[in-house]
C-alpha cells in the first residue's frame, strides 16, 4: 500500500469518526415485541425466548444453492478500511471476517455457485445530483472508490480490493463477481441473471453490511422468487448515534428470511450434516 493511500485512508478513517462519540452501549436500543423478551442488558441480540413467528423448515438442495457475500470488501472489513471506526466493534464480535471465510471454504469443498456482490463508485457517480445518507458519506470519504469501470489502476489493496484471505476463493476462476451494485440492493447489478443462469434458486446469504447491502439484497431475492436463509454472524453493521445497525438487521432477518443461521448451522448444512 502506497504512502498516500495510507495517509488518504486515515484522513478518510478521522472524517468518518469525527463527531461518533457513541458507543455501541450508548446506541443499541431495546428490540420490540417478542425479541424484548429475551433481550436483556449484555446480549440484546439473543434469539427470543417464545418467538411468535414460525419456525425455519428451509432444506437446502445443494444442485440449486448459491454461497452469495456481499461487499467482502477492505472498507468495510479492515481496520485499514474508511469504516473501520463504526463498524470494527461490530466485526470484531461476531467474528465476521472468519466466519464469512468459513463459508467460502465450506462452498467450495462442496463445489456449490459463489457469488460475490461488489460495491464500487466510479468518478462519474460522484456527479449523481441527490443522494440518501449513507450515500452522502460514502462518497464524501471515498468509500469504494476506483479510478474508472474499465481501469484496475490504484484497485489493488485499496479500499475497494476484496479482503486479501478471500482472494484465493475469489479468484479461482469459478466464482462469480458481479457487476457492481450502486446503492445497496442488488436491482442494479446483474446478481439475479448470473443466479438464474447457473439454475440457482436457493440462497446463503452473508457479507457487509447487515442493515444496508446485506438486508437489501435479502429482500430483493425474496421478492425475486428465492428462498433466502441469512447467516447471522457472518455479517455486521455500523454503530452510530442514530441506531445500532446489526440489531435493525437482525430483527428484519427474522421477520423476512426463509432461515436465520449461524456460521456452524450453514457449514453443517452445506456439507450435509443437518
Amino acid at each position: 500500500m502506497s504512502e498516500n493511500h495510507g495517509k488518504n485512508s486515515i484522513n478518510r478513517r478521522k472524517a468518518l469518526s469525527a463527531g461518533v462519540a457513541a458507543t455501541a452501549a450508548a446506541v443499541v436500543a431495546s428490540a420490540t415485541g417478542s425479541s424484548a423478551a429475551a433481550a436483556t442488558q449484555n446480549n440484546p441480540y439473543a434469539d427470543p425466548i417464545k418467538p411468535a413467528l414460525p419456525p425455519s423448515d428451509m432444506v437446502l438442495d445443494l444442485k440449486r444453492t448459491a454461497l452469495v457475500v456481499t461487499d467482502p470488501q477492505i472498507d468495510f472489513l479492515s481496520p485499514e478500511g474508511v469504516t473501520w471506526g463504526v463498524v470494527g466493534k461490530s466485526v470484531t464480535e461476531h467474528n465476521t471476517v472468519e466466519n464469512i471465510e468459513r463459508l467460502f471454504k465450506a462452498a467450495k469443498a462442496q463445489n456449490l455457485t459463489v457469488a460475490v456482490s461488489p460495491h464500487y463508485y466510479y468518478p462519474t457517480d460522484h456527479g449523481w445530483k441527490f443522494e440518501g445518507a449513507l450515500e452522502k458519506l460514502m462518497h464524501k470519504i471515498g468509500m469504494f472508490d476506483r479510478k474508472g469501470p474499465l481501469t484496475t489502476e490504484g484497485f489493488e489493496n485499496s479500499g475497494a480490493d476484496f479482503m486479501q484471505q478471500y482472494k484465493k476463493y475469489i479468484h479461482d476462476g469459478k466464482t462469480i463477481i458481479t457487476s457492481p451494485h450502486k446503492v445497496y440492493g442488488n436491482e442494479s447489478n446483474d446478481l439475479v441473471l448470473q443466479l438464474r443462469k447457473n439454475k440457482i434458486d436457493q440462497v446463503i446469504l452473508s457479507g457487509m453490511s447487515a442493515n444496508l447491502c446485506t438486508e437489501s439484497h435479502m429482500r430483493e431475492l425474496i421478492e425475486q422468487g428465492f428462498e433466502v436463509a441469512v447467516v447471522k454472524d457472518a455479517t455486521a453493521a455500523a454503530m452510530l448515534p442514530e441506531g445500532d445497525g446489526y440489531l435493525a438487521a437482525l430483527i428484519n432477518f427474522r421477520y423476512i428470511a426463509n432461515a436465520v443461521w449461524t456460521t456452524e448451522e450453514a457449514v453443517q448444512r452445506m456439507s450435509g450434516a443437518a
